[in-house]
């Protein structure tokens, strides 16, 4: 059976690499043959080490998902875990298993860094999400400094070199350990790792380089948009530390409940209700769109419960041409209280349609008319 790698690093399946290295990190500190004397520590940290070497190789790491094993030479593996005979994995590893990275320098980072993304949400009406609008939004987020225009010194001054790190943006530390002397690098306190530092700072934006402003900016809606989706405006989000390049402004959409028509999708919903004479005889209904006045023909004989289509009436398809449809769902009112006269022409009418007799051996006696005269009351 192949080898469990992720299990041999105390990890599951698709497990990233940065819990992967950090897995490696932890058990190279326990396992190192200068550290861990006791007996099996040496094949155990081989072990580690090989889990460790194949699941940071994307070829590897491909094989091991498929159920394969990278090493084993009979299913066509790779041969040797060690990469070339290194013993213990390669020494830029266990470096940066034991003291967090190399002693190879990085020199000075950037203090421009990319701004964050913001998100704000908009309320709007049925018919705006349906046809489309332009609306101002109002944000509260991190602009340019305009009176350093991002540099962070005042008026006439600039940055320093860092008499610390030298322009260097890290410092050095020379350790004594069961290694021996070791040498390990970090990034600069006195400049967090620019390499400069501002002895001026601008007053406006106290040397980040930006300020918080309040800003309005128009929208443009898209004919079509449903609740919960989100227009992106690129470079309208935070601008970053040292007046850097800003992040994206999301506008979230809401859409305000409707007092007649519901959405599904591109289709719109609403419900009449009709009286029974109309609803048997026919008849043709006013009906108040999102369009406009609209006529809807009600076919004789229309029973409760019909949904009756009027075609692309409903709101335009995003991704695509055309509308949807508005769906009419129909509901058939019977009267609760009825007179003399209207009984009497009830009664005539069942009696043309044969509906005053009982159907069916379990029907109460009497015909319709008197099952009516009873649900109405005299």
């Amino acid at each position: 059976m192949a080898t469990d790698y992720y299990g041999v690093l105390g990890l599951a399946q698709h497990a990233s690499d940065t819990e992967i290295k950090r897995a490696y990190r932890k058990l190279a500190r326990d396992l190192h043959p200068d550290v861990n004397p006791e007996p099996g520590a040496k094949e155990r940290f081989q072990e580690v080490s090989r889990a460790y070497e194949a699941l940071t190789d994307p070829e590897k790491r491909r094989i091991i998902d498929l159920g394969g094993d990278p090493y084993d030479t009979a299913r066509g593996g790779a041969g040797s875990p060690f990469g070339g005979g290194a013993g213990f994995g390669g020494l830029g590893d266990i470096m940066d298993a034991f003291f967090g990275g190399g002693a190879a320098a990085r020199g000075p980072r950037s203090r421009t860094r990319a701004g964050g993304d913001a998100l704000i949400r908009v309320d709007l009406d049925l018919d705006e999400t349906v046809f489309g609008t332009t609306t101002d939004i109002t944000v509260d987020t991190a602009v340019l400094c305009d009176t350093c225009a991002g540099a962070g010194t005042a008026p006439g001054t600039h940055p320093a070199t860092c008499t610390t790190c030298e322009g260097r943006g890290e410092v050095q530390s020379v350790q004594r350990s069961f290694l021996g002397q070791v040498v390990a690098t970090r990034p600069c306190p006195t400049c967090g790792g620019t390499g400069r530092v501002i002895p001026e700072p601008c007053p406006k934006c106290a040397g980040d380089g930006r300020v918080r402003a309040r800003r309005t900016i128009p929208v443009k809606i898209p004919a079509g948009i449903e609740d919960g989706m989100r227009i992106r405006l690129a470079g309208h989000g935070e601008v970053g530390p040292g007046g850097g390049p800003a992040g994206d402004l999301y506008v979230e959409v809401h859409e305000r409940p409707h007092e007649v028509f519901t959405r599904d999708g591109e289709d719109l919903h609403c419900r009449v209700t009709l009286p029974m004479t109309a609803a048997g005889l026919g008849t043709t209904l006013k009906l108040q769109t999102l369009d406009g006045v609209e006529d809807l023909d009600i076919k004789a004989g229309t029973q409760s419960g019909s949904v009756l289509t009027l075609r692309a009436h409903g709101a335009p398809r995003l991704r695509g041409t055309g509308r949807g449809n508005l769906m009419v769902h129909v509901d058939v009112q019977t009267p609760t209280r009825i007179d003399e006269r209207q009984q009497e022409l009830l009664r005539e009418l069942a009696a043309l349609r044969g509906e005053e007799l009982p159907v069916g051996s379990g029907a109460p006696q009497g015909g319709l008319f008197s099952r009516v005269r009873d649900a109405f009351g005299r």
